[in-house]
């Protein structure tokens, strides 16, 4: 049985019966039927109850008079990524906001966590970026269907006709080659971050490594930018009005 953190431990054995037979039942027989709840799943668990909280906590403080810390944070961070969309999407890009600012925060939360000790980041496992990516993937190409109808279709085919039997294949493989750029880039950085600050942890306990906690904090927010961004950008292409 793989080495589980507290809270892993603590779903495991409040819900390893269910959570099993919710596997067998879709026909995913679980590696270890006592603890199928794994590290990554319960800190993506305890990222979203979080960030829950957290949404909940803003919305019953808002204020017009008197906005406090928490308020500025968020519309400071809403205005960031509302002006970016504006300058890479264009004037339609409002609709897109919602989904960019929860990608936003669950990757940055989930970079974050393993600063704590007792929890690790599962970002610094290749399922969860992957998770993101995919979210990502499946979200711009159905905005772009949602936006121009069947014919977003000719996005995959190219400006001249007569190519397109070359030019399928060719888009197919780059649209789904972003989301293995997305996943790995994201999952490289995390976990090499977490080994770094782990090993110098091991090797000087005392200031040094507060050094390296700065480079992951670092890390998680430009990592983040760039997932946001390239995600935005993916979907400037699937909305664009030429299509």
């Amino acid at each position: 049985m793989p080495e589980q953190l507290w809270f892993t431990a603590f779903l495991n054995q409040v819900f390893a019966g269910p959570v099993a037979g919710m596997l067998r039942a879709l026909h995913i027989e679980p590696k270890h039927p006592q603890a199928p709840v794994t590290n990554a799943v319960a800190m993506e668990l305890l990222v979203f109850l979080f960030l829950i909280l957290l949404f909940a906590l803003v919305r019953s403080r808002l204020s017009v008079d008197k906005p406090g810390a928490l308020q500025h944070i968020f519309e400071g961070a809403h205005g960031f990524v509302v002006n970016q969309s504006h300058e890479i999407i264009g004037h339609h890009s409002e609709g897109f906001t919602p989904f960019l600012m929860a990608l936003g925060f669950f990757i940055l939360t989930c970079n974050l966590i393993g600063l704590i000790p007792g929890f690790e980041s599962p970002t610094a496992v290749p399922v969860v970026p992957l998770g993101c990516a995919i979210c990502a993937f499946v979200y711009y190409q159905t905005q772009g269907f949602k936006h121009a109808g069947i014919a977003y279709l000719k996005h995959f085919l190219g400006p001249v006709w007569w190519l397109s039997w070359l030019l399928l294949p060719i888009e197919l493989i780059s649209h789904f080659a972003r989301m293995l750029s997305l996943t790995i880039r994201l999952y490289a950085n995390m976990f090499a971050g977490d080994m770094v600050t782990l090993v110098f942890f091991s090797l000087v306990p005392i200031g040094v490594p507060i050094l390296f906690l700065g480079l992951h904090i670092g890390v998680s927010v430009l990592q983040t930018y760039i997932f946001v961004l390239l995600t935005t950008v993916y979907l400037a292409g699937a909305v664009a009005e030429e299509h």
